[in-house]
């Protein structure tokens, strides 16, 4: 038997998978919390105080990721790092960060460790708005091209308002940085020894054209003369498409990783995009919602269309042969996450802690007893911001209809259902524009685990929702490409549609739309439009007005 690993890099932790190439089997795997996590406060120094929006994070942790896991994975099944044939890299994305040439990341330099911009921005860094806004009105402006195939705006999320804020706010650390590199190509780079960048992270979140190429130099000069030569100086014009082989292990990676030298390695990839081929998809119309801290959704098309509110549309960026469109919402899981943290009283924690349950179990539990509409609120779920289809993210949250007996399971639901209108919203916004979207799937821990929301997402779509058969989709995924970079001849596979209908694997069980529950979240649905154009469409700025006495008291 030979086998392949795939690493996954997400808000968190990273994990290594290990499978069996000519099944599927998911053999074993391991997990690596990052040791600092997510830095949204402070600097690892504990005093160099962090902006709001901000998240950073540090590229040992990634280091450690490989360090830990895959000889854990090796150790768990007693397989033989000979047998291993191909590993693959997805992460989060947009995820960047300065370095030197030999790839030495900024902030591990001593000159620059108290410079909050030397290290990585995350993919939820949302400090660069402004640089989004600015963008969005030049390339308006000057008709790029461009500006059509992201849904007419850039978010802040990409990489040019994020470089754009170093040049703005540490031109020192621009200067000082001879790559701008993606955290996915990072990785690859620390394996394999050489620098090659993916198509799905120059697609979507670079602004690079299968056919174009990238903008224009005096586009970037007309954002910022400092910003002309991005492309040349600190990207690369050498782009290489999924399924690619990247290279091999190297001495120094094979004493890190415990691999053997020579070992294929794919070109990076991003985490939601990894997942299609792992859930069988190789066609168009089929939607995969990857969930979890935020949820990403992954549609494929025959031709090229203009969806406003997008988040991208590449040529190959998801699977050959087609175009790969992304949509997503950008706080989903977080949304739970803050509600359990900062709401919920104490004695729903005690009562989960004596029924030996997390605190998430008990609320859903609760939650399920609801009948839909029984709680009389509605939410927008807006915590985080929105991707998709405003793409703004000083937009922040509501929750309307509460009273003083408003229960925590009540508004604990309601902040699933407003996360499913928004998945509606994007599927309406395809399927007005010309993009058809005939099935549902899923992935994540989410889909996995709770299936009060998966049938809410039916409801409110009212459409079927097929969900992965493996609990860590996008390490699924990545494997697969490291088994396509190894190739045929080698016992891997001769592309990743050969091995999407091979091993990529649905569940049996699936979600069925419950007719009485469709019709009441039909007029739901019609509220939380209402809602979502009153205050996201220019009608009410309150959000971005309460944003801006917040920074004038804060300083």
């Amino acid at each position: 038997m030979k086998y392949s690993i795939g690493v996954d890099y997400g808000t968190q932790s990273g994990r290594a998978l290990l499978i069996e190439i000519e099944t599927g089997r998911e053999v074993a795997a391991a997990v690596k919390s990052y040791t600092h996590g997510v830095m949204d406060e402070f600097l690892p120094d504990g005093v160099t105080a962090l902006p709001p929006d901000w998240a950073l994070q540090h590229p040992a942790d990634y280091l450690e990721v490989l360090q830990t896991t895959i000889p854990e994975v090796l150790r768990i099944s007693g397989v033989s790092a000979e047998d291993v044939i191909g590993v693959g890299i997805d992460f989060t994305s947009c995820t960047i960060l300065p370095t030197k040439r030999d790839g030495t990341p900024l902030c591990m330099l001593e000159p620059y460790r108290g410079n909050p911009h030397s290290y990585v921005k995350l993919w939820k860094h949302h400090a660069a708005q402004e640089e989004a806004n600015r963008l969005n009105e030049i390339a308006a402006a000057r008709g790029e091209s461009f500006l059509a195939r992201y849904g007419g705006k850039i978010s802040s999320e990409w990489l040019v308002p994020k470089v754009w804020q170093i040049v703005n706010e540490a031109p020192e650390i621009y200067e000082a940085a001879d790559r701008i590199m993606e955290a996915a190509d990072w990785i690859v780079y620390q394996l394999t020894g050489e620098e090659k960048r993916n198509s799905c992270t120059a697609g979507y979140k670079g602004l690079w054209h299968k056919r174009e190429g990238y903008p224009s130099a005096e586009f970037f000069k007309a954002l910022d003369p400092r910003l002309e030569r991005l492309v040349a100086d600190k990207l690369s014009e050498s782009i290489y498409p999924l399924g690619t082989k990247a290279g091999e292990i190297t001495e120094q990676a094979a004493w890190l990783t415990g691999l053997k030298p020579g070992t294929a390695v794919a070109v990076g990839n991003v985490d939601a995009h990894v997942s299609l081929p792992a859930v069988g998809i190789t066609e168009p119309g089929h939607m995969l919602m990857i969930m979890g801290t935020s949820t990403c959704h992954i549609l494929l098309g025959e031709e090229e269309r203009i969806v406003p509110g997008m988040c991208g549309v590449v040529r190959d960026g998801a699977m050959p042969g087609y175009e790969g469109y992304e949509a997503g919402q950008s706080c989903v899981g977080d949304h739970f996450e803050w509600f359990t943290a900062h709401c919920v009283p104490a004695e729903l924690q005690k009562e989960a802690e004596d029924k030996g349950v997390g605190i998430h179990e008990l609320l859903t539990e609760k939650a399920s007893r609801l009948r839909a509409g029984e709680s009389g609120l509605l939410a927008l779920d807006w915590w985080n911001g929105n991707r998709s289809t405003l793409v703004d993210a000083d937009l922040t949250g509501v929750l309307i209809g509460a009273t003083l007996l408003t229960k925590p399971e009540e508004i604990y639901r309601a902040l699933i259902e407003a996360t499913a209108y928004g998945t509606k919203v994007i599927i309406d916004a395809f399927r007005e524009n010309g993009v058809p979207v005939r099935q549902l799937y899923a992935a994540g821990g989410i889909a996995e685990k709770n299936k009060l929301m998966m049938q809410i997402y039916a409801d409110v779509t009212n459409m079927e929702i097929r969900i992965a058969a493996s609990p860590q989709t996008p390490a699924y995924g990545a494997a697969m490409f490291g088994a396509v970079a190894a190739g045929e001849a080698r016992g891997g596979f001769a592309s990743i549609s050969d091995a999407a209908r091979a091993i990529g694997k649905v569940k049996e069980e699936y979600y069925k739309p419950i007719p009485e529950n469709v019709r009441v979240y039909e007029r739901l649905y019609a509220e939380y439009k209402t809602l979502y154009d009153y205050f996201g469409r220019g009608d009410n700025d309150v959000m971005k007005r309460l944003k801006g006495i917040k920074r004038e008291v804060i300083g």
